[in-house]
């Protein structure tokens, strides 16, 4: 990695803590399973750690989108052939990922992995996998099963698109600056487009309906809004309407979405 790279400080405005730890960084870049015919998108690649290792696999386009304008112009310099995106992740238009295939991967910011992931995974249809590294409790949540309490409404919206796999835990002291947690890898394999909800919208609704009063009975917190069908919904589920949220599975938020 080039001397310029290394030498930037970290802002904490923008939740930069770079890895340092090379071991770390190839088993990440591994997990994605890359290719020479890929097309491999790199959120905050910040130093170039995981950048370093995925410019080593020859893929056929390298992406990086990186909103720190000095860490930008370094990775540009250093590997000309990279191409340098200098926008917000957040901003970035993920439905124009059309041209094939694509994989992701990125050690996510603390402050916006869940928003990063809520996004990516219902909007870009090619994605072939995904990897990030994000906060060890987020990792949690993306990866628990139905009526445990880690389940939440990020893991009912993730898992209508993708299965989740936990990876590994990656301790604070491979970072410089050290965050104060530790961190986790967490692998996304999308479901097929064909079986992802049929009304996106009324599902993100529920979950955000539901998990705000995660603690009431499901027939508590739709009070207001039950109906017949709602009613036979859960009698065809074979399930109470006094449980709580935490206990339906991802697929049941999605149906149940549908009679809102």
């Amino acid at each position: 990695m080039s001397d310029e790279l290394q030498k930037h400080r970290a802002k904490k405005s923008l939740g930069q803590n770079f890895l340092k730890d090379q071991n770390i960084c190839r088993k990440i870049v591994d997990a994605i399973d890359p290719t020479e015919n890929d097309f491999i998108i790199e959120i905050g690649p910040g130093r170039g750690a995981l950048t370093e290792f995925l410019v080593e696999t020859g893929a056929r386009k390298l992406v990086a989108l990186e909103m720190d304008d000095e860490l930008a112009r370094r990775l540009d310099e250093r590997w000309p052939h990279l191409e340098v995106i200098r926008m917000d992740a957040l901003k970035f238009p993920w439905e124009s990922l059309n041209e094939g295939p694509c994989k992701i991967i990125g050690n996510l910011p603390y402050n916006v992995g869940s928003k990063l992931i809520w996004d990516i995974v219902s909007r870009v249809q090619t994605l072939e996998r995904a990897v990030f590294m994000v906060q060890h409790e987020v990792a949690t949540r993306l990866t628990a099963e139905p009526g445990c309490k880690a389940f939440g409404g990020l893991t009912a919206w993730v898992n209508n698109f993708c299965t989740t796999t936990y990876l590994f835990k990656v301790p604070p002291t491979v970072f410089r600056p050290q965050p104060k947690v530790d961190s986790a890898v967490v692998r996304f394999t999308p479901l097929p487009v064909e079986k992802w909800p049929a009304a996106p919208d009324r599902l993100s609704e529920l979950i955000k309906i539901l998990f705000q009063q995660r603690r009431k009975q499901i027939s508590t917190i739709l009070k207001k809004r039950w109906n017949q069908s709602i009613e036979e919904w859960f009698e065809s589920e074979g399930i109470s309407p006094k449980i709580r949220p935490e206990n339906l599975t991802p697929k049941q938020f999605s149906s149940l979405s549908e009679r809102l």
